[in-house]
């Protein structure tokens, strides 16, 4: 099954599911939410958590009671039938519900809109703190196993976790187009082995499947609150990933992911879950490692291996969902312009973005030694997942009543229970603040600043550029009867810019100071749409600029935030009718007007947003490869802009 298979069987919901795409959904949607069982009962029970869960039948049953209905309510109920539901033209994830909120607000709701976009984003920001602290907690997780098969081991585990993490990191260039193929077999296995283990387990003590009724979860939230309330930080282990069923939406449709969901990836974890809780009952010294002891001594290292395989699947699920919200965040403009290739020829549109994989890389590697171990971890990771599981609710239902005009009623009940679920959660990870919860939360700060910052700074250098370049069709209009006449040399120009409002900077200057312009001049700006695709028979909209044939015109590219930009190849689309005459574009110079900026004394914003802006500057891609220009035809004007 190849990238392209996949793209042909793409959303629709009426379309017949094929077992091929499900198969290569397991792969690359379920590795986090599918590695979960590895460490969440085990991060229970750990006696070095602040806050312990006695072993005890009732509390053994209470937890993975909670466990089990955890993962109903926010993984099946939120996410599955209810979340995944509000797409943007078949892309999810948060920053899919980011748009959904700026093209369904109304205008009286502007304001409520502005902070829920705010929202959020935070929420995007958190996913950041996800993508770091996941790769280290699942592969530590994996590798610790090592301990149980050969106690002598422990030494060797943070090498070998390190060397897999720069691996995995080193090899995000190639793609994961080669490697993606062999994702959904080696899940498959996966899932198989941790349902057989289970199924051991709960054959060994079946008097654990009573644990599924709902009443024992309730019990243990009532009659043991002070143990359960805290118990909470752990038990959301459980439902980690979910936020990347939303996310990975997008690549194979709602109704494959449920699927796999409901087919094979829920009932595995369950199994693993209860299997494990019956294996505590039965013996309570096991809790250090419940799920590689659950596996019988001549299998636990063929399911460290496979643990490891899975591990690492979900890290490279986690790395590939930060470099799609990266490049969401630049298209809708709160990151700055980053170099991103594009991995795979495909519809999907695999990408590699170079800044945030090195980012990410030596951030995870920074964790693994920091915090050494998957349980110390775990105290931070339960931080990131509730604030986004939290803010996705919050979201969801406000587009849900804003877009589909749902009763108040039953909104309100809705989420009135599905947020005490959430903030309950929150509530739980937040005792946890000094324990390493502060990470996600100090991560999701700095990422949610510089995006913030950077939107705002954007406006105000957008706002000064447009006042220096003045208005496109009254200097168009001033070409005409200037005097001496404007030279016009053979050839095409094209002109990169914001929009058809201004002139561009590069054109003005080339007018004033060289008193000419070529035969052909297109001024091009690009412009991304709240949509992640846009048809190729929508790319171009060309304005004359004035009923003269003078043959400068305006021509808007129209992209989704999920496309890059390929300025040279649109435009050999274009007829000579559209252009005023036809292009040269093999051998035509291209202009970019680039901005130098520098702080100044308007208070435009406070100095050390002024400096994080500047310092987030420098970090922009090269235009000329972002839009895929010709480098050697290719002429940058500068000008100076304050901030």
């Amino acid at each position: 099954m190849t990238t392209r298979d996949i793209a042909s069987v793409r959303p629709a919901g009426h379309d017949v599911i094929r077992a091929g795409v499900v198969i290569a959904a397991l792969g690359v949607v379920f590795g986090d939410i599918g590695t979960s069982p590895i460490y969440t009962i085990q991060t229970v029970f750990n006696p070095d958590d602040p806050h312990p869960v006695p072993i005890s039948p009732d509390n053994v049953f209470g937890i993975v009671s909670l466990i089990f209905w955890s993962v109903m309510l926010i993984v099946t109920i939120t996410y599955i039938t209810l979340v995944m539901r509000a797409d943007n033209d078949g892309e999810g994830g948060i920053m899919a519900l980011i748009t959904l909120l700026r093209r369904w607000g109304t205008s009286g709701s502007a304001r409520r809109t502005t902070v829920l976009a705010g929202l959020g984003i935070f929420g995007a920001a958190l996913f950041f703190g996800d993508s770091m602290i996941t790769p280290a907690i699942s592969v530590l997780s994996a590798v610790e196993g090592l301990k149980v098969v050969q106690p002598g081991m422990g030494d060797w585990i943070i090498p070998i976790t390190v060397v897999i993490i720069v691996s995995l990191f080193t090899v995000q260039r190639f793609g994961t187009a080669a490697v993606g193929r062999a994702f959904g077999p080696v899940m498959i296995l996966w899932f198989a082995a941790i349902g057989a283990c289970g199924v051991k387990g709960i054959a060994e003590h079946p008097s654990i499947l009573k644990a599924l009724s709902p009443t024992y979860a309730l019990q243990f939230m009532t009659g043991h609150f002070g143990i359960a309330f805290f118990a909470l930080a752990a038990v959301v282990l459980s439902v980690t990933g979910a936020e990347a069923l939303y996310a990975d939406m997008g690549h194979f449709g709602r109704r494959v992911i449920t699927c796999g969901w409901l087919g094979l990836v829920l009932p595995a974890c369950t199994l693993s879950y209860l299997g494990q809780g019956a294996l505590i009952l039965h013996d309570p010294a096991t809790s250090s490692a419940p799920f590689f002891l659950l596996a019988p001594d001549w299998a636990r290292l063929p399911i460290v291996l496979i643990a490891t395989a899975a591990t690492v699947i979900a890290a490279q699920a986690v790395i590939t969902g930060a470099f799609s919200v990266a490049s969401q965040a630049i298209q809708l403009g709160y990151l700055p312009r980053l170099r991103i290739t594009h991995t795979s020829e495909s519809h999907i549109g695999q990408i590699y973005v170079p800044w945030v994989n090195w980012v990410l890389m030596v951030s995870v590697i920074t964790l693994v030694f920091a915090f050494r171990t998957s349980a110390a971890l775990a105290f931070a990771f339960g931080m990131a997942v509730t604030g986004t599981i939290t803010i996705t609710t919050l979201l969801f239902f406000y587009v849900a009543r804003t877009r589909w005009h749902v009763p108040r009623w039953l909104l309100a009940s809705g989420l009135a229970i599905l947020l005490l679920v959430d903030l309950l959660f929150l509530a739980a990870n937040l005792t946890k603040l000094v324990h390493g919860a502060w990470l996600p939360l100090l991560i999701a700060l700095t990422a949610f600043t510089v995006m913030i910052t950077w939107q705002r700074g954007r406006e105000v250098v957008t706002a000064a550029r447009e006042r220096a370049e003045g208005s496109l069709p009254e200097f168009v209009e001033s070409l005409r009867d200037r005097q001496p006449p404007l030279v016009r040399t053979p050839g095409s120009a094209i002109f990169l810019n914001r929009g058809k409002e201004t002139a561009p900077l590069a054109m003005r200057a080339n007018v004033e100071h060289n008193g000419v312009l070529h035969e052909h001049a297109v001024v091009v700006s690009v412009e991304t749409l709240p949509s992640p695709r846009v048809p190729e028979t929508e790319r171009a909209v060309v304005d004359s600029l004035g009923q003269a044939r003078d043959g400068i015109v305006h021509v808007m590219l129209r992209y989704g935030y999920m496309e890059t930009p390929r300025v040279v190849d649109d435009l050999r689309r274009l007829t000579p009718d559209q252009t005023e005459g036809a292009l040269q574009l093999d051998g035509a110079s291209y202009f970019l007007s680039k901005i130098e900026l520098a702080k100044g004394d308007e208070p435009t914003m406070a100095s050390w947003r002024k400096g994080v802006f500047l310092a987030t500057s420098h970090i922009t891609a090269d235009a000329a490869d972002y839009f895929g220009l010709p480098r050697d035809r290719t002429v940058i004007i500068g000008s100076r802009i304050e901030v």
